[in-house]
């Protein structure tokens, strides 16, 4: 997961290359268009607009475009969280000494792998949580601005007829429209920061910490079934240490002959 390793790669390409196409591919383009926008500030502003706050449709429009964002938030998330496991899965296997603890292996398999998912649901929580501050908080300039640019190079006293017109609706789609890309540059870098904090930095650092407080608390039999060892590793090494007995005690023997000369 570090440097440019396969699996620090695999995660870069998700920020550098998943993510902001999938941002790129948002359907601003449609749901932004003139008739969609006429459409959501009328069914804003109901049947009597003048009684209505203007604002409305806009707000409306905003927190219906940052909506999107939260797919490509969800699948940077799962992404990573599929590289994580092949990395661990591959790790566990090439670990030669779990093998000939097949219990072990297998425990420390499926304690990992539990830990990945509460990370992922962290980093989808804090991912989610990020696009949702965007659209929860409006700033007082983003209203202040939209009947500025009404005004503009015209008279200042805009008549209910002139804010139906096409011209209105165009200005609305360039506020809203510029707005979104500023989230959608925020959150290309924002999401990536969320996702290494919640699930690529505690993979790394302390994913089986959990499994650690657990082991410590077993009792003595307990800890014997973890470590039970495959039956024909065991009976190698076992019959190893009786060699390297055998051979300790050639040795004393030897030595004692010599001293005694």
């Amino acid at each position: 997961m570090s440097g440019r390793r396969p699996g620090g790669d695999r995660i870069y390409g998700v920020f550098g290359n998943q993510l902001p196409a999938a941002l790129r591919k948002l359907p601003f383009d449609r749901h932004l268009s003139l008739q969609n926008v006429r459409k959501v500030d009328s069914e804003a502003d109901g049947y009597q607009p003048h009684l209505i706050a203007p604002d409305q449709g806009c707000r409306r429009l905003v927190d219906s475009s940052l909506n999107y964002f939260r797919g490509p938030a969800e699948a940077s998330v799962d992404a990573v969280h599929i590289i994580l496991k092949e990395l661990l899965r591959r790790s566990i296997g090439e670990t030669e000494e779990l093998k000939r603890f097949p219990t072990l292996q297998a425990e420390i398999a499926a304690a990992a792998n539990e830990a990945l998912q509460r990370l992922r649901e962290e980093g989808k929580k804090t991912t989610l949580r990020l696009v949702d501050m965007e659209s929860s908080y409006l700033t007082v300039d983003f209203f202040r601005k939209l009947p500025q640019e009404e005004h503009k190079g015209g008279n200042p006293t805009v008549s209910t007829t002139d804010r139906y017109s096409e011209g209105h609706f165009a200005r609305i789609v360039s506020h809203v429209s510029s707005d979104v890309r500023m989230v959608s540059d925020s959150l290309r870098n924002a999401i990536p920061k969320a996702v290494v904090h919640c699930q690529v930095k505690p993979a790394k650092q302390s994913l089986l910490d959990h499994f650690y407080l657990q082991v410590g608390k077993k009792e003595g039999k307990e800890l014997a079934q973890l470590l039970d060892e495959d039956p024909v590793l065991m009976e190698r090494r076992q019959q190893c240490a009786k060699r390297l007995e055998l051979y300790k005690s050639a040795r004393d023997d030897i030595d004692c002959v010599s001293w005694a000369r």
